[in-house]
């Protein structure tokens, strides 16, 4: 078999198994400079050298997922670099000493976007998450799809309204991320774990509230699914803005 034959052969293969890309493209509105950071969730391969980009304010990127894939996205601010060259950040900060995040997760509290890309133009599932808490802006919105596709967003700087007991602080005193309550209590109601396991028995609590009220669209506890799950059909693509 002739190598073209093999090439056309190949092409065809990857068109009718839905190996078509889905690409992403970040941008950066907020006023000072971030640190993207990626992370391929179900056990699947990292998106090679993209799992942390450096993007000034202004700045786009972009890049294409193969489906089938599940992952999210945040964003880290307020970084550098020490005398020994280990990178880390004040917030949203995933622990690996690199700008390359490397298949590590941000470190709550963290505003995620979180993706589930179907293959063959099929469901695609996308959220924007603060149960892990908040610490930037950030919308989604779909491009090119059929059925669905809302764009979402938190728009809102939760930092601004951020309950003492939560905020997080820089060394100047400013509030650079709002923890979750789970996070900052760690306690069961909040968590959504022990007896308050399902959807039953755990509640909006009034920490959770003030995310819901600030960002409708989000998740503001593990429960919220109604209101913020959302879906597109027919392969779109997605623009990622912090602070939209």
């Amino acid at each position: 078999m002739g190598i073209r034959v093999v090439f056309l052969l190949t092409l065809a293969s990857l068109y009718f198994s839905g190996a078509h890309s889905a690409t992403f493209a970040i941008t950066n509105n907020c006023p000072f400079t971030i640190w993207p950071g990626t992370l391929t969730g179900s056990g699947g391969p990292q998106l090679s050298l993209l799992t942390g980009l450096e993007l000034a304010s202004g700045a786009s990127s972009s890049l294409n997922v193969h489906p089938p894939w599940s992952g999210r996205f945040w964003a880290r601010y307020q970084c550098s670099k020490d005398l020994f060259g280990k990178f880390s950040c004040s917030s949203g900060d995933c622990g690996s000493g690199q700008i390359a995040c490397n298949g590590a997760g941000a470190i709550p509290p963290a505003s995620l976007v979180e993706f589930t890309v179907a293959t063959n133009g099929g469901r695609d599932f996308y959220d924007v998450s603060l149960v892990d808490g908040f610490n930037l802006p950030i919308s989604v919105t779909p491009h090119g799809g059929k059925e669905g596709c809302n764009a979402i967003s938190c728009r809102a700087n939760l930092n601004t309204v951020c309950p003492l007991e939560l905020a997080v602080k820089a060394s100047d005193g400013s509030v650079i991320a709002c923890k979750s309550a789970c996070l900052a209590f760690n306690q069961p109601q909040y968590c959504c774990t022990g007896d308050f396991g399902s959807p039953d028995t755990c509640s909006p609590s009034n920490y959770s509230r003030i995310f819901k009220e600030q960002c409708p669209q989000a998740y503001s506890y593990a429960y919220d699914d109604k209101s913020s799950t959302f879906t597109c059909t027919g392969g779109p693509d997605y623009a990622i803005t912090f602070c939209p």
